[in-house]
């Protein structure tokens, strides 16, 4: 399978220089040629800088589908101020990833889940949303895709097309995931929903992972997921057996 060059923030610098300082932006401003990564038919990849920023000492390793725009313009609007206030280019996508990875609903609903099963116990925390905060060193989190993707100008959700049947999308997905695989081995992996389960099947087939550090059955956190909350349930016992054993 071929893979991308995955292009980074030096590419994109002065165009983001150049947007307007807002503290919101319409997908008017940000879905521009300037931006994009690339397009394949109805498929559109634009840049955003979150992804480029990797903790290899991690303990848990969350993965979503891919950024959307929520996720894009908060990592957006971090770039522009950290541009503005002369921070290097090394230092940038760190403090884009702390506003950008899931952002708004998306975090609470995660740390309730994983509170719930009782993850936090085991990293010695109050509640697993310290993850996202103050601890923040135990964590490392990225998207399957690492560039906000959109289908007819929508969020990308993972089907139509079908991720692991797209060539075009899973070339960049094995640019990015292969190294981040390689990197974090020892750590537990929360895929977001059954996408990103599809793909770490893939690699645990691969005699890549293994499939006792994979938390397969985590739904995805959307709120817009209604089968959220039942599928929980449903796991809820296995995944609880699961972490108790992976931190025997």
């Amino acid at each position: 399978m071929m893979k991308k060059n995955l292009p980074t923030l030096e590419k994109y610098l002065e165009s983001i220089k150049n947007l307007p300082v807002k503290s919101k932006y319409t997908k008017e401003e940000l879905l521009v040629p300037e931006l994009l990564v690339e397009r394949d038919g109805q498929i559109e990849l634009y840049y955003a800088a979150h992804n480029e920023s990797f903790n290899t000492k991690a303990k848990v390793f969350m993965i979503g589908i891919t950024p959307g725009f929520a996720q894009m313009e908060k990592s957006i609007i971090a770039c522009k101020k950290a541009i503005e206030e002369e921070k290097t280019l090394s230092e940038i996508p760190y403090i884009c990833k702390k506003e950008g990875r899931f952002a708004g609903t998306l975090r609470r609903n995660i740390s309730t889940m994983l509170d719930e099963l009782e993850l936090n116990k085991y990293l010695e925390l109050e509640s697993t949303m310290e993850l996202f905060e103050m601890r923040d060193d135990l964590l490392h989190t990225t998207s399957l895709i690492p560039f906000p993707t959109f289908v007819k100008g929508k969020n990308y959700t993972g089907h139509s097309p079908e991720l692991i049947k797209n060539e075009q999308l899973m070339a960049y997905v094995r640019a990015n995931m292969d190294r981040q695989v390689d990197m974090l081995q020892e750590a537990l992996y929360i895929p977001m929903g059954r996408c990103v389960e599809e793909v770490l099947k893939i690699y645990i087939s691969e005699g890549k992972l293994r499939e006792e550090q994979c938390l397969i059955g985590f739904p995805h956190p959307s709120g817009a997921n209604v089968n959220r909350k039942k599928q929980f349930d449903e796991e809820k016992e296995q995944m609880m057996f699961k972490i108790t054993q992976f931190y025997l």
